[in-house]
């Protein structure tokens, strides 16, 4: 494609050097750069894209886009833009022939529930007739091709080349995980979504973010910004945050348990086997039965059929797709045991998640609630407190340990978990000297020591938590990146205890 046909897809930009270019590939990595390569010097908090356009020229890059001048040598293309990245989406975009445009798009975003609610949203697309594609957390797939994800949102250039990979595959709709930082770094700028999602905000990126406010700014760009942003909107009332996006989308379709909304269960039931529930739909009461547990996937279900709704599905139908999803990775995921406990792994890592899960799991009333959960290093050290507070006043006993420590000390970020347990009725024992009744914590930093020692407390009736990873199958410590997945560590323990079932993996 040539330089020429690029540009025409941005606005105020400043010029010199050749037009008469034909970019050979698009990155914004200096280290991708090969001859030919057009390279985007991207702003960043911690490198700055400017300070590597020397290298991505000596790499052989015939053009580079940047937000100020530098000197370049007089055969190479610079293109000067208010917003790098913006300029990176549009061009990225075009470069791939707008393979969006060939896709029904549905973008879910809020702090909880993205990744269980595109498992849902793909069931329903499929009902409506389409074959669709997920960008997400856990992994990008479609039609039996998965490949892991790095990112929630890929990067722009990463985005649409994934996007005409799927096209060319055959699919003809997407529902994908959106970020805020995706779309306060303009990842998912000029994507026409049919259909947008929010789900919530709570405390979480505020080591990116500075505030709520910033916060909440990005993700109410997928709603009321200049992306275009969504054309039907379903937005869940049930935070503050929710309410007040409600006001800049009117006609958005609401979604809430306890308000007047739109969709809103009317009857319900809980219990170890799922959910069965009534629920009011602007297409009429939808009877629904899914094997998913806890209050907060229940309002992933009401989410969920009010997207559904947005698709034009009937009752009969939005039930049959949702009855369909019996579990996602790494949410709530069931490990099967003989000790006649449950045991679960749930990617909670924020005080709300958390709280939702326990909450989740205190409604089915078990004998004893067990929890272990760690917090990751380099990210918000705000919640840690918070998280800790939250797990010992749901769980009757609780194990402190690590999750990816990353550069951190992980002694001094459970000192910061534990900082928050200040309830005088909770106790902290040392694991061989937990007493039999009352709340109490323990301390225990190996992460697979902790799981073990948490099996081999369980007793019939009792739940276990492991929160924090979910499906993640890595642990970060220093600068390394080793195998780590609870759900395995999970079945060695109860393997090694006997408890795990003769079909157990």
């Amino acid at each position: 494609m040539q330089l020429t046909e690029l540009l025409s897809q941005i606005d105020g930009r400043q010029l010199s050097g050749p037009v008469d270019l034909c970019p050979t590939l698009l990155c914004h990595d200096s280290r991708q750069v090969c001859e030919g390569a057009l390279f985007f010097a991207l702003p960043g908090a911690q490198q700055d894209g400017h300070a590597f356009v020397p290298a991505a020229i000596a790499a052989g890059a015939c053009a580079v886009v940047v937000e100020r001048p530098l000197p370049v040598p007089e055969s190479v293309a610079l293109i000067q833009v208010a917003d790098c990245r913006r300029a990176m989406a549009r061009m990225a975009a075009a470069w791939y022939g707008f393979p969006a445009r060939q896709l029904l798009c549905i973008g879910v975003t809020g702090t909880n529930g993205k990744t269980t609610l595109t498992y849902l949203i793909e069931a329903l697309l499929r009902q409506a007739g389409h074959r669709p594609a997920v960008i997400g957390t856990i992994s990008n797939r479609f039609d039996g091709y998965s490949q892991p994800a790095s990112h929630t949102t890929p990067e722009s250039i990463d985005l649409q080349a994934l996007l005409a990979d799927f096209c060319q595959r055959g699919a003809t709709a997407l529902v994908m995980e959106v970020s805020s930082h995706a779309l306060q770094q303009q990842r998912v700028f000029g994507i026409d979504f049919a259909i947008g999602l929010f789900t919530n905000l709570t405390p979480e990126h505020l080591d990116y973010h500075a505030d709520m406010e910033q916060y909440f700014a990005a993700k109410q760009r997928l709603f009321c910004g200049d992306m275009p942003g969504c054309r039907q909107a379903v937005i869940h009332l049930g935070d503050a945050y929710g309410q007040r996006l409600w006001q800049c989308r009117p006609d958005a379709l609401t979604v809430a348990l306890e308000q007047d909304a739109a969709v809103r269960p009317l009857a319900v039931r809980q219990s170890l086997a799922g959910i069965e529930a009534r629920i009011a739909t602007p297409a009429g009461p939808v009877e629904l039965r899914s094997a998913l547990v806890g209050r907060f996937n229940l309002e992933n279900l009401c989410c969920a059929l009010g997207v559904g709704c947005c698709l034009g599905l009937d009752t009969e139908a939005l039930a049959r797709a949702l009855g369909q999803v019996a579990a996602v990775p790494g949410r709530l995921e069931r490990i099967e045991n003989t000790l006649d406990a449950l045991v679960l792994v749930d990617y909670a890592h924020t005080g709300d998640a958390l709280e939702k899960a326990l909450q989740a799991v205190a409604d089915l009333r078990p004998r004893r609630i067990l929890t272990v959960f760690g917090c990751g290093g380099d990210r918000d050290p705000r919640k840690r407190p918070v998280m800790g507070a939250v797990a010992v006043a749901a769980s009757d006993l609780t194990v402190v340990t690590s999750d990816n420590p990353r550069t951190e000390d992980p002694l001094a970020i459970i000192d910061q978990i534990c900082a928050g347990i200040r309830d005088p009725r909770v106790v902290r024992c040392a694991p061989e000297t937990v007493p039999p009744v009352g709340s109490a914590y323990v301390v225990i930093p190996d992460r697979a020591a902790a799981i073990a020692w948490a099996v081999e407390q369980l007793r019939g009736g009792d739940v276990l938590l492991v929160a924090g990873k979910g499906h993640e199958d890595y642990q970060i410590i220093g600068s390394r990146k080793q195998h780590f997945d609870d759900r395995e560590q999970l079945r060695l323990a109860l393997r090694q205890r006997g408890a795990l079932p003769r079909n157990g993996r």
